[in-house]
């Protein structure tokens, strides 16, 4: 029988609203194994916005709409639970026990980045105030960094100022693994689809385009929302290609979609770790991705799961091809490398580690 104390780790997020982050997290503190560890999951938010289950962790909401006016809220519980373990995702909740870390000498503070920080400054969402962009080294109390991807990783070490030692990579899991998909019936009409935020940094723009050029019908799947749906739909119009397109705002369906359809498209500028890309290649959908910064080169293997292109004109090049893929071929190409007890493994020992 096994006397050790179990470890207590508060695994903190500023809301439980529907984000690769907040699914990534919960997911892990739901997980992990609770004979060794003492799970609690601190939310800065309301339970009423929660887009998940997280019945299997004990939750603390604590009610506040932002992990600023949470501060003291947060401190006071970490008195109480005198966790030994802290883990923070988002860069300005990483920011904020960056700071407070000094007042808890005996609890090891771990956060962990959500994107390519560097490459997001001059987004226009990023020009809000935050203490991430304004203090290149307010990362610098906290005892390690989980990056989702390789370029993650080297983006804190050199423009963030995190020591190379408190820098460790560990990708997102495949938290939910749907059926694979069975091979699809030849068609004269392709099928493509693109699932995420309708943000400047997604590129739907360069796919609309290159969409407009296709030699071959099409129909495309647009699955999300965001500020520039407006833009993006008149776009479509412009190029007369939006009677190809269909809007679906938001689904609890989106493996269904994805299975669907014979090619995932993302057009994005950076990426930290694309979970709707990785998704994809689950259910057996094949991708065509820019190599950007961030995770997508770790996830799509050329000729395998899809194809890795550097320029609009290979794009489309790719669009315009006909290729039989094999679903469970492109799915076990990221089971092998993203399964759940994979990357589990990686956060459990991380957390015996830092300890030691």
């Amino acid at each position: 029988m096994n006397n050790k104390p179990k470890i207590k780790i508060i695994f903190l997020l500023p809301s439980l609203v529907a984000g690769g982050a907040e699914r990534v997290i919960s997911f892990v503190a739901q997980s992990i194994d609770k004979e060794k560890f003492d799970p609690i999951l601190l939310v800065a938010g309301f339970e009423k916005d929660s887009a998940y289950d997280v019945s299997n962790v004990n939750v603390i909401y604590l009610d506040k709409p932002r992990i600023l006016t949470a501060l003291p809220s947060i401190i006071l519980k970490l008195i109480k639970l005198k966790p030994s373990i802290v883990v923070s995702s988002i860069s300005h909740v990483n920011t904020a026990m960056s700071m407070i870390s000094p007042l808890f000498r005996k609890t090891k503070f771990i956060g962990r980045e959500a994107t390519v920080l560097s490459k997001r400054k001059n987004e226009k969402k990023s020009r809000k105030w935050s203490p991430a962009y304004l203090l290149p080294n307010g990362f610098k109390n906290l005892d390690m960094l989980i990056c989702q991807s390789q370029d993650m990783a080297e983006d804190m070490i050199s423009n963030f100022e995190v020591p190379k030692h408190k820098v460790c990579v560990i990708n997102n899991p495949i938290s939910n693994l749907p059926p694979v998909k069975q091979k699809a019936l030849q068609s004269d009409v392709k099928k493509f689809i693109t699932v995420g935020r309708l943000t400047e940094v997604k590129g739907h723009a360069r796919i609309l385009e290159m969409l407009s050029k296709l030699k071959v019908p099409f129909k495309y799947t647009l699955v999300g929302d965001g500020g520039l749906k407006d833009e993006i739909f008149e776009k479509a119009k412009a190029l007369a290609i939006d009677n190809h397109i269909t809007h679906v705002p938001f689904t609890n369906k989106v493996n269904d979609y994805i299975a669907e359809n014979d090619m995932f498209l993302q057009g994005s500028y950076v990426e930290g770790f694309p979970n709707a890309l990785l998704e994809s290649c689950v259910v057996g959908t094949p991708v065509i991705a820019f190599n950007v910064p961030g995770g997508t080169k770790e996830i799509v293997d050329n000729g395998i799961n899809g194809f890795l292109v550097d320029d609009e004109e290979t794009y489309l090049k790719r669009l315009n091809e006909n290729r039989e893929w094999n679903p469970k071929e492109v799915s076990d190409s990221v089971y092998q490398k993203f399964n759940k007890e994979r990357i589990l493994e990686q956060y459990e020992t991380l957390f015996f580690d830092i300890l030691k």
